[in-house]
């Protein structure tokens, strides 16, 4: 394998106009391809009064109606079972089988066919080249294996790239642990909130990660804290390493990641179209620093389109370009939280991910911390449950004061914060969910 496989210039430094023009050819394609075959796209568009002939230009596509996870959910359970009236191929030709965490509800069945899944985990070896991964590089890979996708296509990414992957598999972490330390692994993947705990039960396994493990890169997804510059800190200071952000999620595959200039989260436009639209009015955010929610389309699945989805993600363009060379857009802070938790709290717009900077900011708390706005009569309240570490717990004034300024001069809020033992608060490997909103329906 050449060294500059996943460096592709002719569509990783393709201007963005001349890129455009291609991402519309594919859009074209893939919106005939989903009408003519899916019984719910058909149905979807003719209803809507759209056809293929009516996608001209980039307003067009604008025109098409965005599909959400509880309409993926409802076309789904039918013949040909599992995956219902959105499949657009025979069903012998799946050839994998994901499904999303529900967290959210009940999961979605995600289909794909063996083009697919190379297309899947082509884009993650893009990402994983961009962060300076190479032929010959160890990697671990601390994931339970199951049937969220999570980090199944950093592994096949990883080997196209020709590492050597050593999964973590049914591991406990302190195995997991030692195992890398035994076999000198150089890099790995998980969420931030596991790549935090794994530090913190190397440290009381006696290992200092920086000095007695080998780790030099890591790459993250699953939640926002990649692109969180203090909690990107935390992690590098854990591991002595560094840290990337990569972005995606079953229904849509691997849509952006960083590179080595950690400079912002580069949309993959060759095989993506990312809009930006406007969080109240739906209207699309073209320029940089204004935030939006997000709506993708992969340009490329077959057996499952995902057309104008609506991820309910925030994310904002970025006014620079990366010195990197690559044309590709940037996201400013990566994704930065989700618009079902952007709420308003005593009438103020609140964004996890504000609190999350602010937490991780103060060096005497823990990794861990909940959130939890409920509503007391007519007055909404927040509560802020946080970790002291053990020799910090004379300080408890002190941190108490500089956490609720910083809070109040970052969200506009105030809280009543809890301190709790160290170590006490859930631990989780997958996705974390810090912000709970207890209020009655609003």
């Amino acid at each position: 394998m050449k060294d500059n496989e996943y460096w592709n210039p002719v569509l990783e430094t393709m201007p963005q106009e001349k890129l455009q023009k291609l991402q519309l050819k594919k859009f074209k394609e893939i919106f005939t391809w989903a009408y003519e075959r899916s019984k719910f796209y058909r149905k979807l568009y003719k209803d809507a009064g759209i056809e293929p002939g009516d996608i001209r230009s980039f307003d067009d596509i604008r025109k098409v109606p965005k599909i959400e996870k509880s309409m993926l959910r409802g076309a789904q359970g039918k013949d040909p079972f599992p995956y219902g009236d959105i499949l657009c191929v025979p069903l012998d030709q799946v050839t994998a089988y994901h499904q999303t965490s529900g967290t959210t509800g009940q999961p979605v069945y995600q289909a794909d066919t063996w083009q697919d899944w190379e297309l899947s985990t082509e884009a993650y070896a893009y990402a994983l080249y961009a962060q300076g991964y190479r032929a010959g590089d160890r990697l671990f890979l601390p994931f339970g294996y199951n049937i969220f996708i999570a980090f199944w296509s950093y592994h096949y990414a990883a080997e196209k790239l020709g590492c050597e992957v050593v999964p973590g598999g049914v591991l406990d972490t302190s195995a997991r642990i030692l195992k890398m330390q035994e076999l000198r692994c150089v890099g790995m993947g998980a969420t931030p909130t596991y790549i935090l705990g794994m530090a913190d039960t190397a440290r009381k396994m006696g290992l200092n990660p920086p000095k007695d493990l080998f780790i030099r890169k890591i790459t993250v997804a699953g939640e926002p804290g990649g692109s969180i510059p203090a909690t990107r800190k935390r992690m590098e200071d854990a591991w002595g390493a560094k840290v990337y952000d990569q972005v995606g999620s079953t229904e849509i595959g691997h849509w952006g990641y960083e590179c080595r200039r950690q400079a912002g989260l580069h949309v993959n436009e060759g095989l993506y179209l990312v809009e930006i639209e406007d969080i109240e009015t739906g209207k699309p955010i073209e320029g940089p620093g204004k935030r939006g929610k997000m709506v993708v389309t992969n340009l490329s699945r077959m057996a499952q389109p995902c057309i104008r989805f609506d991820v309910k993600d925030i994310i904002q363009w970025n006014a620079r370009t990366c010195d990197c060379g690559r044309t590709y857009r940037l996201l400013e802070g990566g994704v930065q939280g989700r618009a079902d938790d952007i709420t308003k709290v005593k009438g103020v717009l609140l964004s996890p991910a504000a609190i999350e900077e602010v937490v991780r900011n103060v060096p005497q708390l823990g990794d861990e911390y909940i959130v939890v706005v409920t509503k007391k009569g007519d007055i909404d309240d927040i509560t802020l449950k946080v970790e002291i570490k053990p020799e910090y717990k004379k300080d408890e004034a002190a941190i108490k004061a500089k956490l609720t300024d910083h809070l109040r001069i970052t969200t506009n809020l105030g809280y009543n914060i809890e301190f709790h033992e160290f170590g006490s608060l859930p631990r989780s490997q997958a996705k974390s969910r810090r912000f709970q909103d207890m209020r009655p329906h609003h």
